[in-house]
């Protein structure tokens, strides 16, 4: 368990480093915006002049990365590039956590349960093994082993416990996820308003509604980070309920094989052991009396 809660640890660790840098690197990518904006409008009335005297040229939105991360601006390439790579960590982070064999080893799960049967293992041996195997459902069973002896409602409530404790640490990764999965459309939104609101302050600056040219750079920011926002929205939801349905399964089996040690380690069960195995008395032999002899 130690072992557990220091990886949660570093993960929250490198989590908070990875959003504090995005939060710094936005922050100063609006504080060099705005620096820039006086510059930004000498050049816009240049460029203005100097279209006027040429013809124009067909223009569109752009399809590789590199334009469209112009086209978005870097407050919003820096929040998708965030997003990106947290959910692709999440992903990569909870494939490894979520492997059967580390959650349930069958190796350590057969063996343990052969023991039992035998009779070849108490109390004091089972918890030692639970303990140096260290994995989720070795866990769940050490919260039943402590309840040896006792009734099965209490054996049953101590192996709920435990498994209900796994079950929050196996579903901790995916609330990062499923907020990738939310956050990404949001901000794609958001990105859209944006650029609704700079073709209307557009055209009324340029007071001219039927030149499109005015409102293409709005239009670009508003249907590229709808785009971008849902292409990193998708494949998150997708890996969620994968992953989601991977811990199902996984409790699923962590509870069938608690009540197999419930049936075990239970008052009931040690009684009815005990009585199986009691040797039956030996039939006494009648004696012969002096008249059969």
């Amino acid at each position: 368990m130690r072992k557990m809660n220091s990886n949660h640890a570093r993960t929250r660790i490198w989590l908070l480093a990875v959003l504090m840098m995005g939060v710094l690197l936005t922050c100063q990518a609006l504080a060099q915006q705005t620096q820039d904006s006086p510059a930004n409008t000498e050049a816009d009335t240049t460029t203005a002049v100097e279209s006027a005297e040429k013809p124009d040229k067909p223009g569109g939105i752009p399809t590789d990365p590199a334009g469209i991360a112009v086209a978005m601006g870097r407050p919003f390439t820096i929040a998708f590039i965030i997003a990106s790579v947290i959910g692709v960590w999440s992903v990569i982070e909870r494939l490894v956590m979520l492997r059967h064999r580390r959650v349930i080893p069958r190796a350590f799960v057969e063996r343990f349960f052969m023991h039992l049967r035998a009779g070849r293992m108490d109390r004091t041996e089972a918890l030692t093994i639970c303990q140096q195997n260290d994995s989720p459902v070795a866990d769940v069973f050490m919260h039943g082993i402590r309840k040896w002896g006792r009734p099965s409602v209490e054996v049953e409530q101590a192996v709920l416990d435990g498994g209900e404790r796994q079950v929050s640490h196996l579903k901790k990764g995916l609330r990062v996820l499923n907020g990738v999965s939310t956050l990404s459309p949001l901000i794609g939104l958001l990105g859209t308003v944006v650029g609704m609101i700079n073709s209307f302050n557009d055209i009324a600056t340029a007071g001219a509604m039927g030149q499109t040219e005015t409102l293409a750079n709005g239009i670009a920011l508003a249907l590229l980070t709808t785009a971008v926002g849902l292409l990193i929205a998708i494949p998150a939801m997708a890996a969620y309920l994968f992953l989601a349905g991977r811990v199902d399964s996984l409790v699923m089996e962590m509870d069938r094989l608690g009540q197999d040690l419930v049936h075990m380690i239970s008052a009931e069960a040690l009684r009815e052991r005990a009585v199986v195995t009691e040797p039956a008395p030996a039939a006494a032999v009648p004696q012969q009396t002096k008249a059969e002899k």
